[in-house]
């Protein structure tokens, strides 16, 4: 499981944006975004670079990573 700190997120769009952005490179992926906590919990097979380039990629930059 990846613990990112994801930023530019403020509503349910962006919460749907980035699951969907995971979910590209991973459909089986399960993703929990806390959006007043800028926080995404990712359980997924992919890499955790490629994870953070989609969420990247699709406009929010991951500041944080464990």
């Amino acid at each position: 499981m990846y613990e990112l700190q994801v930023e530019n997120m403020s509503c349910g769009h962006c919460v749907a944006s980035v699951t969907k952005a995971v979910k590209a490179i991973d459909g089986a992926a399960q993703v929990d975004v806390d959006l007043a906590g800028k926080q995404v919990k990712v359980a997924s097979a992919a890499p955790l670079e490629a994870v953070k380039a989609a969420i990247t990629d699709a406009g929010y930059p991951v500041t944080v990573a464990r």
